[in-house]
C-alpha cells in the first residue's frame, strides 16, 4: 500500500467572510486552505480526506481537477462558519451555522497511510482522543488547536480550554497555536514559558504564531524566532494560518530545518494574505518575497 508523504483531514467548509469591503461566499476550512496551497508543489505526495454534504461537492470536484487525490467520508451536512473582520484583519468574529459529521477511525482505516497527518480541527468534535492515537501509531500527527478551543453555543463560538489537551498532545508531533490560543492552552502569554509547557506535555514541536508580530518554534533545545515578512497590502487573512503550516510541514517533509520551515511557512502566509482565497504562487515566488520583503522578528518574553 502506498504511503503518502502529506495526508490532510478536515472538514471542507461552507463560509461567509464579511469585510469592510465586501461580504464573499466561498469554500474554506483548514483542509481547503491547506489542499489549495499545497497543489503548487509538484513534488510532494499529498493525500486530502475530507467530509462535508452531497450539495459542496464542487469544492472537492476543483480539487481533483487540480490533479488533488481526494477521499470524501459522507456527511448530512457541511461545516458553515461566518467570518467578520474589522479593519484590523488579526481579529475576527465568528459564527457557526452549521456542523458536518466527526472523523472516525472506522473511516481512517480505510485510506492508505501518510508519514506526516495534518489535523484541521475547526470545532471540538472533529478529531476525537482515538483518531488522534491511532494516526500517531501511522505518522507524526500535526494538530492546529484552534478547532479544540472552540466552543458553540447555539450559532456563536466562544474561546474555551481544552480539558483533555495533555491526553491528547503527547501523541502530537507538530502544534500550531496563535497568541490567543497559546494563553488559554498554557496560562502565559509568554513564547519562552508557553514553548516549554506544551513541549513538557508531549509536543516535539510548538509553532507559535504572532500574526504581523512573527512567529516563534521551539523544538525542546531552541527558540526559533522566524521573522513576519510584512504584506505590501493585507487584501484578505482568512486561511492565513493553515497556509502557514502548508508551508511549514511541506519543508518539514522534505528535510529542511526548523528555520528554514518556518520563513518558508511565514513568506507563504504573507503572500496568501496579499490576494483574496487560497495561496497561489511558486516555490521561487516564496523565495523571492523572503529576500525583498521587510520583516519583524518576535519577541520571546
Amino acid at each position: 500500500m502506498m504511503t503518502h508523504e502529506l495526508c490532510c483531514v478536515g472538514h471542507i467548509t461552507k463560509d461567509k467572510i464579511v469585510t469592510t469591503r465586501k461580504t464573499v461566499y466561498m469554500p474554506g476550512g483548514t483542509s481547503f486552505y491547506f489542499s489549495h496551497a499545497i497543489k503548487n508543489f509538484p513534488d510532494v505526495d499529498y493525500l486530502l480526506v475530507t467530509a462535508l454534504a452531497e450539495t459542496e461537492m464542487a469544492a472537492v470536484d476543483e480539487l481533483r481537477a487540480d490533479g488533488i487525490h481526494v477521499e470524501v467520508m459522507p456527511s448530512e451536512h457541511t461545516v458553515y462558519f461566518e467570518n467578520i473582520y474589522g479593519e484590523n484583519q488579526d481579529n475576527r468574529t465568528q459564527r457557526v451555522l452549521a456542523k458536518a459529521d466527526p472523523f472516525t477511525v472506522e473511516r481512517l482505516a480505510k485510506i492508505e497511510p501518510a508519514k506526516i497527518y495534518h489535523l484541521g480541527s475547526l470545532l471540538a468534535d472533529d478529531f476525537s482522543l482515538e483518531v488522534v492515537r491511532y494516526l500517531a501509531g501511522k505518522g507524526l500527527v500535526s494538530i492546529d488547536s484552534q478547532g479544540y478551543l472552540r466552543e458553540v453555543r447555539g450559532e456563536d463560538v466562544f474561546a474555551v480550554d481544552w480539558p483533555e489537551k495533555k491526553d491528547f498532545l503527547r501523541h502530537v508531533h507538530f502544534l500550531k497555536a496563535n497568541e490567543h490560543e497559546m494563553e488559554v492552552l498554557t496560562g502565559s502569554a509568554r513564547p519562552r514559558e508557553a514553548g516549554k509547557i506544551l513541549y513538557d506535555w508531549g509536543v516535539k514541536e510548538v509553532l507559535l504564531t504572532f500574526g504581523s508580530l512573527g512567529s516563534v518554534i521551539y523544538d525542546g533545545e531552541t527558540f526559533h524566532r522566524i521573522p513576519a515578512y510584512i504584506p505590501r497590502e493585507t487584501v484578505d487573512a482568512t486561511g492565513a494560518g493553515d497556509t502557514y503550516m502548508t508551508g511549514y510541514l511541506y519543508q518539514r517533509s522534505k528535510g529542511k530545518s526548523i528555520d528554514e520551515a518556518g520563513r518558508f511557512a511565514a513568506a507563504m502566509s504573507t503572500m496568501k494574505i496579499e490576494g483574496t482565497g487560497p495561496f497561489r504562487g511558486t516555490s521561487e515566488a516564496v523565495v523571492r518575497l523572503m529576500e525583498t520583503a521587510e520583516r519583524r522578528l518576535p519577541d520571546l518574553d
